[in-house]
C-alpha cells in the first residue's frame, strides 16, 4: 500500500508573486513533510472584490516563473477556469474528489485565520483540511472544530508595494524573482 500523499493548497491573487510566497510555501513543505504545495491563483477574490487583479493567464505565467525548479510547486489554475468569486470551500471540496486518499492542507496567514468565520461556508473547508497558519509574530489561537498548525516564516513583502514599485517604474524589487520582475516589465502589468 502507497504511503498517504500531503498536499498543501496555497490560494491568493499572487499578484504579483513574490519571495514571501515562496518562503511560506517553503517552510510549509518542509515542516509538514509535503509532497507537493498547489499555488491557487483566485479569479475573485471574495476578500477583494473591489479591486481586479492582473489577468489570470500572466498570474499563473509569474507563478510558473517563480517556482521554476521546484518539483513540489504546482500551478493549479481551477479557480480561474470555475469563473465567479473564489471561495475557498469549494476549491477544497473539488481537490477532496481529486485526491481522495491524501491528506489536505491550506496555507493561509494570522490575519485570514481570524477571519475565517465570517468565510463562505468556513465548515465545509474544515471538514476537507488541516490548516497551516502562519504568523507574522503572534501565535494563532486555536479554534475548536479545526484542525490547526501553526507555522512561522516571517517576511517584509507586500504585493500592494511592489505593485506601487514597478507603477512608478521600477524594473526590479527585492522581493520578486528576476523572471517574474521580467515579465511584469515586458507586460506592463501595473502600468496605467
Amino acid at each position: 500500500m502507497s504511503e498517504e500523499r500531503r498536499i498543501a493548497l496555497f490560494g491568493g491573487t499572487f499578484d504579483p508573486v513574490h519571495l514571501g510566497h515562496l518562503r511560506i510555501a517553503t517552510v510549509a513543505r518542509d515542516a509538514m513533510d509535503l509532497d507537493e504545495v498547489r499555488f491557487l491563483p483566485c479569479r475573485i477574490s471574495p476578500h477583494k472584490t473591489g479591486s481586479r487583479p492582473a489577468d489570470g493567464a500572466d498570474r499563473v505565467e509569474m507563478l510558473r516563473r517563480a517556482t521554476r525548479g521546484n518539483d513540489w510547486a504546482v500551478i493549479d489554475d481551477i479557480e480561474l477556469r470555475r469563473g465567479g468569486v473564489s471561495y475557498s470551500w469549494q476549491t477544497a471540496e473539488a481537490m477532496r474528489e481529486r485526491f481522495p486518499s491524501a491528506r489536505l492542507f491550506w496555507i493561509l496567514g494570522t490575519d485570514q485565520w481570524s477571519a475565517l468565520p465570517r468565510w463562505n461556508h468556513p465548515e465545509r473547508l474544515a471538514a476537507c483540511v488541516e490548516f497551516l497558519v502562519f504568523g507574522r509574530g503572534e501565535t494563532p489561537e486555536p479554534r475548536e472544530g479545526y484542525v490547526m498548525h501553526p507555522l512561522s516564516a516571517p517576511h517584509p513583502a507586500s504585493s500592494t508595494e511592489i505593485r506601487t514599485a514597478f507603477a512608478a517604474g521600477e524594473r526590479t524589487h527585492p522581493w520578486v524573482d528576476p523572471l517574474v520582475a521580467g515579465w511584469i516589465v515586458e507586460k506592463r502589468l501595473y502600468q496605467d
